[in-house]
């Protein structure tokens, strides 16, 4: 189990792309993490800076407290799963599974009891003879997450999108084994994401990023509650937050023709505008009203497209089933409405 704290890390490849911007942060002890973000924005770079698979351009990593900048991966005590399985294809499921306590030279009866115990989470107690190549793209990914999971000397676990290759009925009994083994033994685990669905059910705290840069980092009713930037809001949640284009008259900040509207802040800019609110957060009646332009399910609940002025934007059904062409009338609570200057939230 260890600390990590990442000062002043930034990196940049050769051809002099800035694939992390600089950053410190500090991920507590057995915390649960996932760095969430599209491809490409510097979440895989980040997990292998700290893995050490990449040594940083610039600034430290630290495991409680120790500068590893320099040191390999072995000198971390870290485990590392990725996204395409790794497995030794001449060995059972036991044998991989026992490898890395093999080559440390852990005894034999501890080996046996490790791998019986990780087997039993994983669901691979039946397959501990079997040899690996024979099994399914999802066991060998299990075989990976187990070896990872084997010893009992690791500081933190690094996740690159394992669950990808894993069938998705089975993603979720997986997130709750990983967080049930975190809680259990207080491992720190990071796991790198783009699905946010991924992230949010399987994280303490959730770090968005975009472009090499931490956007926000905070817990996942945070992030979905107070996005920080209009990107967040966007990544965060589906159907997306609204977003829509507004002005200043006065002590109000307003949509206008939409009839949203709330108090601004007394050092607002006036131009540069956003007001914002969850598609969620609509509330039956009220003064606003729109016009149902399409309609769609997301799992058990409705969406309502709706044309309100000159405004577009989504709400979940506030009245039952409505049909294209309807008005809907509803409201925004006024504390659910957000306000953004140049992307930036500032109320």
């Amino acid at each position: 189990m260890a600390e990590i704290r990442l000062a002043k890390l930034a990196h940049s490849y050769g051809n002099g792309t800035n694939a992390l911007k600089p950053l410190d942060m500090t991920w507590r002890d057995g915390g649960t993490y996932a760095l969430l973000g599209p491809s490409g924005c510097g979440k895989s770079t980040m997990l292998n800076i700290i893995s050490g698979l990449l040594k940083p351009s610039e600034g430290r990593v630290l495991f409680d407290g120790q500068d590893v900048t320099d040191k390999d991966t072995g000198a971390r005590n870290i485990a590392q799963v990725f996204q395409v399985p790794v497995i030794y294809r001449s060995m059972t499921v036991g044998e991989n599974l026992a490898f890395p306590l093999v080559c440390r030279r852990v005894p034999t009866p501890r080996i046996k009891a490790r791998v019986e115990a990780i087997a039993e989470r994983l669901g691979l107690s039946r397959h501990l003879n079997s040899r690996a190549v024979a099994l399914t793209a999802d066991q060998k990914q299990l075989i990976s997450l187990g070896r990872g999971l084997v010893r009992e000397d690791v500081s933190a676990v690094l996740l690159d999108e394992p669950l990808t290759v894993i069938d998705p009925q089975m993603k979720f009994e997986l997130r709750k084994i990983l967080k049930d083994i975190n809680r259990e033994f207080r491992l720190t685990m990071v796991l790198v994401t783009h699905d946010q669905n991924e992230a949010l059910t399987f994280a303490d705290t959730v770090v968005v990023m975009n472009h090499g840069e931490v956007i926000q980092a905070g817990t996942p009713q945070e992030l979905f509650e107070r996005p920080a930037t209009t990107h967040v809001g966007t990544f965060i949640g589906s159907p997306a937050m609204n977003f829509l284009p507004a002005v200043r008259e006065g002590d109000r900040v307003l949509v206008p023709g939409a009839g949203l509207s709330r108090t601004a802040p007394a050092d607002l800019p006036t131009t540069d505008l956003t007001l914002a609110f969850r598609p969620e957060h609509a509330v039956a009646g009220g003064p606003l009203a729109g016009t149902v332009t399409r309609i769609w399910f997301e799992g058990a609940d409705q969406v309502l497209a709706l044309s309100v002025g000159d405004a577009s934007l989504r709400i979940r059904a506030v009245a039952g089933a409505e049909t294209v062409g309807a008005i809907v009338r509803f409201d925004v609570p006024q504390d659910c409405l957000r306000l953004y200057h140049q992307g930036r939230l500032v109320a």
